[in-house]
């Protein structure tokens, strides 16, 4: 009988599956438990000779990997690229990063600064549009941790880097109904902090069934703007919806309290309106009849709050039109007056945005 001839396939070191860390503890020197540590990767035994019979062909390994734990990867989220689940979430609390150094962190109970929902969306919105790698231990040049809390800390414009375990004692639990742009949803695993947790910025709705809604958040490989299935694409039951306590009371918040429609930060007066197309709040009333409310009609039925509209929508402004509007005020998280079902400046300019 010739000499069998082995051919040998090494599996990845630096694999970390639960097979290969099993098999690391049980056999870290031998050569053959490295072999067999996974799965995918196993040696083969192959018998090269004419003069052997069927019976004496042999295939070592096989059965091996066979008998080896399965591999215990985490599920991904639905609709999103395998690898995109962060394998380590975060990195502690920690001070703001700078070329010059890293400041003492800020006393405790130093009073949080006000931002505006406003201002909290366009810092957001500012590392999506750079693309901001994910890291637990890189800070950008703004000084915050590339990661979610990180993300989170810088919209929110804290003194510090917090963390998932302490972003709750800046903010107050608030409930799905009251979410509005800038708010957050919170999962923080208590007993296993780097497993799961995480925490992305509430962008609004995307709809008027509240199934869904825009998430900016920081996750590998870089920020992104993402519609999410609310609370989340998984652990969705854990997520839970915080506003931060800076929050401040804009203009935008003043109308709405008082009973009128929320506007820019900035907007116009009632003149020019401050919004490109925007018509005036008086082509939108009872008996009005005109483009504009078609071309309204038209946007509701594109984002989805069309529903109401048994034909047209037409020129003519009718209770269709009213209820569509107000379904999407609704959707923006606006209450009372604020979401009367009238468009003004802020409604048009959410609406054809």
């Amino acid at each position: 009988m010739e000499t069998p001839v082995f051919e040998e396939i090494e599996p990845a070191s630096d694999c970390d599956c639960a097979g290969c860390r099993h098999w690391r503890r049980v056999l870290p020197h031998a050569p053959a438990g490295r072999a067999l540590a996974h799965p995918a990767a196993y040696r083969t035994l192959v018998v090269a000779t004419a003069a052997a019979s069927a019976t004496a062909v042999s295939v070592l390994g096989a059965g091996g990997a066979a008998a080896l734990p399965a591999a215990a990867h985490a599920p991904h989220r639905p609709g999103v690229p395998a690898g995109d689940e962060p394998g380590t979430p975060q990195g502690p609390r920690a001070p703001l990063h700078g070329p010059v150094g890293r400041p003492a962190a800020p006393p405790a109970g130093a009073e949080l600064a006000g931002i505006t929902r406003t201002e909290i969306i366009d810092r957001a919105r500012s590392w999506v549009a750079a693309k901001v790698p994910y890291s637990t231990t890189a800070y950008w040049s703004d000084g915050y941790r590339q990661d979610c809390s990180g993300f989170v800390s810088m919209a929110w414009k804290l003194p510090a880097n917090e963390w998932t375990g302490s972003l709750g004692t800046v903010a107050d639990r608030i409930t799905k109904a009251e979410l509005q742009p800038g708010d957050i949803l919170l999962f923080h695993n208590a007993s296993d902090p780097q497993k799961g947790s995480h925490v992305v910025i509430f962008g609004g709705w995307t709809d008027g069934t509240r199934t869904a809604y825009t998430a900016y958040e920081q996750t590998p490989p870089h920020t992104r703007k993402l519609d999410t299935p609310y609370a989340y694409w998984s652990n969705s039951a854990q997520y839970l919806p915080y506003r931060y306590k800076g929050i401040a009371a804009s203009d935008a918040g003043k109308a709405a309290a008082a009973g009128t429609e929320e506007a820019p930060p900035g907007a116009a007066g009632p003149a020019s309106h401050g919004v490109a197309g925007y018509p005036g709040r008086a082509m939108f009333r009872p008996g009005a009849d005109n483009p504009y409310i078609t071309r309204l009609g038209r946007q509701l039925v594109r984002k989805g709050f069309g529903t109401y509209y048994t034909r047209g929508p037409g020129p003519r402004w009718g209770e269709a039109d009213r209820r569509g509007v107000q379904a999407f005020q609704r959707a923006q998280g606006w209450r009372g007056g604020a979401a009367d079902g009238y468009p003004g400046p802020e409604t048009w300019r959410r609406l054809f945005s």
